[in-house]
C-alpha cells in the first residue's frame, strides 16, 4: 500500500478537526445571537462539551486501535463524526447542539490516534518526521481555510459551519475502505471504560467551576462542588489507572520522561491557543465591528504561516531535537499575544497591530504541534504508537478545554467584544502569553530529557527505540 495514500486519507482526520475548530469559533457570535439569553459560558459549552469528551476518550481509543485494529477503529470513527456533524446542523437548541457535538467528539476521537498510528506504521523510520510534518501540515491548510470559509458560510447560516464536514467525512470514508491497510490487532483485555467517563467528569467538572467562578464567586456552592467534582473524577482516572488490566490513561507511557513533559508542554500550549481563537474573534467582531467573512480573512494568515513552517518543524527536530525547537516555538507564540496587548486599540490597524502578532503565533503553532506530536513515533515502541499518540492528543484537548475556561474565567461571561471592553481583552492575550512561557518552560525540560539515556527496564516495556521494533526494522 502506497504510504501517500494512506497519508492522504488520515490526513482528512486533521483536515476535519482542525476544520471544524475554526469554523465553530467564528459561529461563536452568531450561534449566540441565534438562542437568546444565553450568554458567553452557556455558549462556550459548544466547543468544551466538544473537547471535554473528545479529551476523555482519546486514551480509550488508542487502546481500541491497539486491541481491534488501527484501520478499523479508524473508519467507524470517520462515520460516527460525519453523522453527527449532520445532527450538529439540525440542532434546534443550544441542549441538543452541545449533545451532538458531544457524539461528533466520540467519533474524532476515535479517528485522531488510530490516524496517526496508520501514518506511522506505513513510513519507515528515517521519513516518520517528514511525514507527521506533512500531516500536520494538510491540518493547518484546514485551518487557513477555516476562517475565511467559516466567515461565507456563516453569512448564510450557523448550521453551515457543520454541514461543511458531512461531504469531506464520506469522501474520506470511501477513500479509506479502499486504501487502507487491514491491521490486526495487538493488544488484550476490554478497555476501561468507567476511567474515560470519570476523565469526562473531572475534566469537565473543573472547566464548569472555571466558568462560572466569575459570575456565582469561587466561594459559591456550584464551583466549589464542580473543583471537588475535578479532583475527584482525576483521581479516579488515576486509581483505575493503576489496578485495570487496559487503563483509559496509561500510566507506564505517561511516566517515560519525554512523553510526560511532550503531554504537559501540550496542555500548556494550547491552552493558549485555544484561548486566542476565542478572544481574537471576539475582538474583530466586536471591537472592530467586522463582518464574519472579513474577520474570516484576518484571522487566515496566522494558520498559513503554520502550513510552511510545520513541514519545516520535521527538518529543525531532526536537527536539534524536539525540546529545543519546540521552546523557541512555544516563546514565538507568547510574543503574539505580548504584541497585541501592548499595540491594539479600539481603532482598527490591522496591518500594525493585529497582523505582527498573527505572524508570531503562526510560527509558534507551525513549530510546536508538529514537534511534540513527533514524539510518539521517536520515544515509543511501535505496539504502543496507538496508545501514545492518544496521551498526546489529549493532552492537547485538556488543554483546549482549560484554555477556553480560563479566557471565560478571565474576561467574563458576558463580554460580547465591545470597545469599552477592551481591557478584558487585554487581560485575556496576557493568559495566552503566560500559557506560551509556561509551555516553553516544559520544553526546556523535555530537551533535557531527550538527552538523558533511557533506564534499562523501561526501555524494554515502554521507551524501546522505534528502530528497535518489528516495525522499525522493517522500515
Amino acid at each position: 500500500m502506497s504510504p501517500r495514500a494512506v497519508l492522504l486519507v488520515t490526513s482528512a482526520a486533521a483536515f476535519l478537526s482542525s476544520l471544524d475548530l475554526f469554523i465553530v469559533n467564528l459561529a461563536f457570535p452568531d450561534i449566540r445571537a441565534d438562542f437568546p439569553g444565553t450568554d458567553l459560558g452557556q455558549i462556550s459549552w459548544v466547543l468544551n462539551g466538544y473537547t471535554v469528551v473528545f479529551a476523555a476518550f482519546l486514551a480509550l481509543a488508542g487502546r481500541l486501535g491497539d486491541r481491534y485494529g488501527h484501520r478499523r477503529v479508524f473508519l467507524v470513527g470517520l462515520a460516527v463524526f460525519t453523522l453527527a456533524s449532520a445532527a450538529c446542523a439540525a440542532a434546534p437548541s443550544v441542549g441538543l447542539l452541545v449533545a451532538a457535538r458531544a457524539v461528533q467528539a466520540l467519533g474524532a476521537a476515535l479517528v485522531t490516534p488510530t490516524s496517526l498510528a496508520l501514518l506511522l506504521a506505513a513510513f519507515p523510520a528515517e521519513r516518520r518526521a517528514h511525514a507527521v510534518g506533512a500531516w500536520a501540515s494538510i491540518g493547518a491548510v484546514a485551518a487557513a481555510l477555516g476562517p475565511p470559509l467559516g466567515g461565507l458560510l456563516v453569512e448564510a447560516s450557523w448550521h453551515w459551519v457543520f454541514l461543511v464536514n458531512v461531504p469531506v467525512g464520506v469522501i474520506a470514508l470511501v477513500a479509506g475502505l479502499r486504501v487502507l491497510p487491514r491491521t490486526a490487532g495487538q493488544g488484550s483485555g476490554r478497555p476501561d471504560l468507567l476511567g474515560a467517563v470519570a476523565l469526562v467528569a473531572g475534566v469537565g467538572a473543573l472547566a464548569f467551576a472555571l466558568v462560572r467562578a466569575p459570575d456565582l464567586g469561587w466561594a459559591s456552592g456550584p464551583v466549589l462542588a464542580g473543583l471537588a467534582v475535578a479532583v475527584l473524577g482525576v483521581a479516579g482516572v488515576v486509581l483505575r489507572a493503576r489496578r485495570h488490566p487496559v487503563p483509559a490513561l496509561d500510566l507506564a507511557v505517561v511516566g517515560t520522561p519525554v512523553v510526560g513533559l511532550a503531554a504537559l508542554a501540550m496542555v500548556a500550549f494550547t491552552t493558549g491557543f485555544a484561548g486566542m481563537l476565542v478572544v481574537n474573534v471576539l475582538y474583530l467582531t466586536g471591537t472592530w465591528g467586522w463582518s464574519p467573512p472579513l474577520a474570516g480573512i484576518a484571522l487566515a494568515v496566522g494558520p498559513l504561516v503554520v502550513v510552511g513552517v510545520s513541514r519545516l518543524s520535521g527538518h529543525l527536530t531532526g536537527r536539534f531535537g524536539i525540546g529545543p525547537v519546540v521552546a523557541v516555538g512555544a516563546l514565538l507564540f507568547a510574543s503574539g499575544p505580548t504584541w497585541w496587548a501592548l499595540h491594539l486599540g479600539a481603532a482598527p490597524d490591522y496591518a500594525a497591530g493585529m497582523l505582527p502578532g498573527q505572524l508570531l503565533t503562526g510560527l509558534g503553532v507551525g513549530l510546536v504541534l508538529p514537534g511534540l506530536s513527533s514524539v510518539v513515533g521517536s520515544a515509543l515502541p511501535a505496539h504502543r504508537w496507538g496508545t501514545g499518540s492518544s496521551v498526546i492528543t489529549t493532552a492537547r484537548q485538556v488543554g483546549s478545554v482549560l484554555g477556553v475556561a480560563l479566557l471565560v474565567s478571565v474576561i467574563g461571561t458576558h463580554t460580547t467584544g465591545r470597545p469599552d471592553e477592551l481591557g478584558l481583552l487585554r487581560g485575556g492575550w496576557v493568559m495566552l502569553a503566560a500559557a506560551g512561557v509556561v509551555a516553553a518552560v516544559l520544553a526546556v525540560g523535555l530537551a533535557r530529557a531527550e538527552r538523558r539515556p533511557a533506564r534499562p527496564a523501561h526501555r524494554a516495556t515502554v521507551a524501546e527505540p522505534v528502530a528497535d521494533s518489528p516495525a522499525g526494522r522493517a522500515g
